[in-house]
């Protein structure tokens, strides 16, 4: 009865989704000096969340099944960031990355509180 409960799968996708978008920003920081090197991003929670693309659409049970994502895989198709390039071809800014970086730990601390408080209010309902 419980097992399916459509805000704890939002608030668990909306970490992961946080999760990718700081893995990308630290990959993207780590390659400021590289030559050539052009940043990349996720598209917004709330875009691939309206989509299906959250990982409730489908969902692969095994490595083989086609058309679905496991557990843990990536969901969200990175994308290139074009942005002024400095002279070596680079166009990461550090600045930019802080601030993606900001922005996916709030998502984060928000899919925590929207757990918590979900979670709060099934125990009430359950009297414990």
């Amino acid at each position: 009865m419980f097992e399916q409960l459509d805000v704890f799968r939002m608030s668990s996708s909306m970490a992961v989704h946080a999760g990718q978008r700081q893995a990308i920003a630290s990959q993207n920081v780590a390659n400021s000096d590289t030559p050539g090197y052009v940043p990349k991003d996720i598209a917004a929670f709330e875009a691939l969340y309206q989509s299906g693309h959250d990982g409730s659409a489908q969902r692969a049970t095994r490595t083989g099944h086609l058309h679905g994502s496991v557990e843990g895989q990536q969901i969200a198709e990175p994308f290139e960031v074009r942005d002024e390039a400095s002279p070596n071809g680079n166009s990461v800014s550090l600045e930019a990355e802080m601030l993606r970086s900001l922005d996916a730990k709030r998502q984060h601390d928000r899919s925590l509180a929207i757990y918590k408080s979900a979670l709060s209010v099934l125990r009430s309902t359950i009297g414990k």
